[in-house]
């Protein structure tokens, strides 16, 4: 199988004219505040070009629909209920695809580019959603975010769980409200899904919609892919969440901005320079995950190097050892432990994976609903096709020094394991649709 390039632009898409703006402004949740836009369509045979290019077209399949881009700007609420807007793209089957459409809602995973928004053709998570989902006969909304894009939003509250549950809950308004708009027929059937920080958002927003909106969101399924379940046990562990120069940073400020409890000051919690201007840093309206390390703003180092240059030590050991440290009580919060899915529910992740262990989050969250005789959450291990598609003959490289090794670990999250969580999530959708 050929490496699948998921997070690199692909194929470039016929782009087309905006078709107006500046309409709605209605407070409500989901209203559009503007006229949604189509940015480009992408056609199956354009699609079918890339996805074999890629290598992803085995899993993918072949194209049995255009796709249509439309770019979404809605009304949402921030982490206090106050209002706000946010952006993010529906994705419309067309060409030989008619009928009445289910709706993936998709939650990206962690970004540090404030102004991407998902309504891009080009942008290689967007593709992937075109490819697996609305290629397929999917319609699919996916959100940028509280923080980015057009979103005027202060900061991204990052896997803070309530305001990633609202954003994905608004989306699906939007869509539908893009949806009358646009002349296209929704069925009904909504499904969740999500990858890395997204597969915590969409398990929040599964939780809160069975909670509180199950007579106006018909959830048939989630599928919640690498996700942080986990959070507490997480921050329990020498390298919590892996990667000390972006995520735990990124986590620490934002939960800062929203429980105001997390440090006194900010040099109680990071070490000179960073604390300069760490605080302001994440999302970065011009600096990518590669250029924050090359420029000198992040250090590049293994995670424990990394935890020593950026965070003091004190602040680290008591989130590690304290059961009352603020940290860990504000990642409890954020936990998606201790409740009863009801619609069916796959959780994917792959046994390899550094950056959030399967070990850590997955088979908890497995086990925690497993406790309650659940039955309709299932778990699978995508590491064995991993390892097929992508390890040396078939298995891991385990020498540490070896560029073998920092290649296939440092694409395992981001590249490899993707597309293989994606498919058994479109399999359990398939099934309900």
């Amino acid at each position: 199988m050929k490496q699948i390039h998921v997070l690199t632009a692909v194929a470039a898409a016929a782009m087309l004219a905006a078709c107006g703006g500046g309409g709605g402004g209605s407070d409500d949740r989901g209203a559009l505040i503007d006229t949604p836009a189509t940015v480009a369509t992408l056609t199956a045979a354009q699609i079918d070009t890339s996805t074999a290019a890629s290598g992803l077209q085995p899993l993918a399949g072949k194209a049995k629909c255009d796709v249509r881009v439309i770019s979404l700007n809605y009304s949402t609420i921030g982490v206090n209920a106050e209002k706000t807007n946010a952006s993010g793209v529906m994705l419309v089957p067309g060409g030989s695809c008619t009928g009445a459409f289910p709706l993936v809602a998709y939650a990206k995973g962690t970004d540090v580019q404030k102004p991407r928004t998902l309504a891009n053709a080009a942008d290689g998570e967007t593709f992937l959603l075109a490819a697996m989902y609305a290629a397929q006969g999917y319609s699919v909304v996916a959100t940028d975010y509280l923080g980015f894009a057009k979103s005027s939003y202060s900061y991204h509250p990052y896997l803070h769980a309530d305001s990633e549950a609202s954003s994905v809950i608004d989306s699906i308004r939007a869509a539908r409200a893009a949806a009358v708009m646009q002349g296209v027929a929704l069925s009904g059937k909504v499904m969740l899904t999500g990858y890395s920080q997204g597969g915590h958002s969409s398990m929040a927003a599964q939780r809160a919609i069975e909670r509180d909106n199950a007579g106006e969101i018909n959830v048939v399924a989630g599928a919640h892919l690498a996700g942080p379940y986990n959070l507490s046990g997480s921050f329990k562990l020498t390298n919590a969440i892996a990667g000390y120069q972006f995520f735990v940073p990124y986590l620490v400020t934002a939960w800062q901005k929203i429980y105001g409890n997390i440090y006194s000051n900010v040099t109680q919690a990071f070490k000179a320079p960073y604390s300069n201007y760490i605080e302001t840093l994440l999302p970065s309206p011009t600096l990518t995950f590669t250029t924050l390390v090359t420029s000198g703003t992040l250090p590049g180092d293994a995670p424990d190097i990394a935890k020593d240059k950026v965070f003091q030590s004190a602040f680290i050991a008591d989130s590690q050892t304290n059961p009352n440290n603020a940290l860990f009580l504000a990642a409890r919060k954020n936990d998606l432990l201790g409740w009863n899915p009801r619609a069916r529910t796959l959780l994917c992740g792959g046994a390899g994976d550094p950056t959030v262990p399967p070990a850590v989050h997955m088979a908890v969250a497995q086990a925690d609903f497993s406790s309650r005789g659940l039955t309709n959450v299932t778990s699978v291990d995508v590491d064995p096709s991993v390892r097929a598609a992508f390890g040396i003959n078939g298995a891991a490289p385990t020498d540490p020094a070896s560029a073998a090794f920092a290649t296939y670990y440092g694409n395992y999250h981001g590249t490899y394991e993707p597309p293989f969580c994606h498919l058994q999530a479109r399999a359990v959708f398939d099934a309900v649709k």
